[in-house]
């Protein structure tokens, strides 16, 4: 059961379509797991802990924070995260470029 999942994509203003799209699945499995309906198998849990940048042990429950590498990351930087794992890898090359231009790389 994911106790974490509709915590985590409230915290970071992420909808159920957007986190549906991310990883492979119907907005109405998102749905379901939220409301604890269904369970997702481990792929599916796996690719949700990726998209959070959080451990599958969170997610579920068995430890109480996210995990400590993406810990230091304040809200924004989070949620900016998160959003960039929504992009198509078109609209991932423009940002790194973007961002490769502004660091003067």
């Amino acid at each position: 059961m994911i106790r974490n999942l509709k915590a985590l994509r409230n915290e970071l203003k992420i909808s159920q379509q957007q986190l549906a799209d991310a990883i492979g699945v119907s907005q109405q499995s998102v749905n379901k797991y939220e409301n604890q309906d269904v369970e997702p198998d481990i792929a599916i849990l796996i690719k949700i802990a990726d998209y959070f940048s959080v451990s599958v042990d969170y997610l579920i429950g068995r430890t109480p924070s996210p995990d400590f590498t993406v810990s230091f990351l304040s809200k924004e930087e989070k949620s900016i995260l998160s959003k960039y794992k929504t992009l198509t890898t078109k609209e991932k090359e423009i940002i790194k470029l973007v961002i490769d231009n502004h660091m003067g790389e």
